[in-house]
């Protein structure tokens, strides 16, 4: 038995998909423990893994999604990842790990800790940011501007990270008795040696470009574990049983203002009424409450048990989000943030023909929410289109992949 560790820094979406790989990898005979923020101990040890605390608390309750500038800061700024990086030494240094699996937030810290340790490490990523002439890394929006551009904005982006934390690398090295190293040659390193990294979404919906060096791979969706110990409570099922399949409307791991929250449950309501359609809200992060006949305002849900009872799905366009719309098989009404990669999945939705329609969060109107509900739908061809995406998103297996690469690289491993 090996053991395998996993950095997953994150939010719930960046984390509950790395829970049912290591779920996978328990399975199949490993050791998993998972180092991530104090909130997600229970999802991570109701799984019977391993859980190892990055003591912070974002979740809503403590005072940083009040000020979602100040929480990026605190949390991504040079001393956040700093303090970020040394809590995950701590949490995994000592526990024995055969190989280390790195989301892109946890790089930083991760590459230093696998070579201190003399252990292989895995890139896991839920989104592209390598350099290709097919668009720009997904954490630069939906913009494209041309094979030269893309591929240069991929090697702007590294050289402004590498700025950003330039007194942090060194710092995590020296904490760890590793020699000083330019980060630009340590990257350009793992490149020539084709460092693996997989990519935790399906070929289906975004291909693997032609352009990527060899060890980067497009391997299929990584599941959030069932929740085997949840059942719906009777408000829900009544409403759902009460009438048509409704649609749903969230916004994820968004944190807006309260001001801006109460916007946009006005908002939200407004449109179920003018679009004439039943409503399940999901509170959220964003705080969402939408009272009314036709609506109802739930907690936290199963994406997996819910979507598929929806008639569409308008999200955020969170990587796990848009995953989970596209594997219930109903359209998706994309909501995307200014930030990150969500105006990039919008963007895919809008190309795939599975989107009623992409409304910016800063653009959003009850009107043009409305009308995008009453397209979702009404549309046939939208409704044919998700279901033949989630068809082939289920003949894949992500996490058979790496669980494969692996076992590849600990048996080539020296003992």
């Amino acid at each position: 038995m090996s053991t395998v560790a996993i950095a997953a820094v994150g939010s719930r979406g960046d984390v509950a998909p790395l829970v049912g790989l290591g779920t996978r990898l328990t399975d199949a005979g490993h050791d998993v423990v998972i180092a991530a923020y104090t909130p997600f101990s229970e999802l991570i040890s109701g799984c019977g893994l391993r859980f190892r605390d990055i003591p912070v608390d974002f979740i809503p309750g403590s005072d940083l999604p009040d000020n979602p500038a100040k929480a990026f800061v605190s949390l991504f700024g040079p001393n956040g990842m700093r303090d970020m990086g040394r809590a995950v030494h701590a949490a995994l240094h000592d526990e024995g790990a055969d190989v280390l699996l790195l989301p892109p937030l946890s790089e930083l810290a991760g590459h230093p800790l696998a070579e201190a340790l003399g252990i292989p490490s895995i890139g896991v990523r839920m989104q592209p940011i390598s350099a290709t002439a097919a668009y720009p890394p997904t954490v630069m929006g939906a913009w494209s501007a041309g094979p030269t551009a893309n591929r240069a904005a991929s090697h702007v982006g590294g050289w402004v990270l590498d700025r950003a934390y330039k007194r942090v690398l060194p710092d995590l090295r020296r904490d760890l008795g590793l020699p000083a190293a330019s980060p630009r040659r340590l990257r350009r390193a793992r490149a020539d040696a084709h460092w693996p990294v997989l990519h935790g979404y399906s070929p289906s919906v975004l291909p693997r470009p032609d352009d990527w060096r060899p060890g980067l791979e497009v391997v299929g969706y990584w599941w959030p574990p069932p929740a085997t110990d949840w059942a719906p409570p009777a408000a829900l099922t009544d409403f759902l049983d009460a009438g048509p399949a409704p649609v749903f409307v969230g916004f994820g791991s968004t944190t807006p203002t309260e001001q801006r929250a109460a916007e946009l449950s006005s908002i939200v309501s407004q449109a179920f009424g003018l679009a004439g359609v039943r409503g399940i809200v999901q509170s959220g992060w964003a705080g969402l409450h939408v009272t009314a006949d036709d609506v109802l305002t739930i907690g936290e849900t199963p994406h997996e048990w819910l979507f598929p009872r929806m008639a569409a799905v308008a999200h955020h366009c969170g990587a796990g989000t848009t995953a989970a719309a596209l594997r219930a098989g109903v359209p998706s009404i994309a909501m995307p943030g200014p930030v990150g990669d969500q105006p990039f999945w919008a963007r895919r939705l809008q190309q795939l023909e599975a989107s009623a329609a992409t409304i910016k969060q800063g653009n959003l109107t009850a009107e043009r929410l409305a009308e995008a509900m009453r397209t979702s739908v009404s549309n046939h061809q939208l409704r044919d289109t998700a279901a033949q995406l989630s068809a082939l998103i289920a003949t894949e297996d992500g996490s058979a992949a790496v669980l494969s690469t692996i076992e590849t690289l600990l048996t080539a491993r020296p003992r």
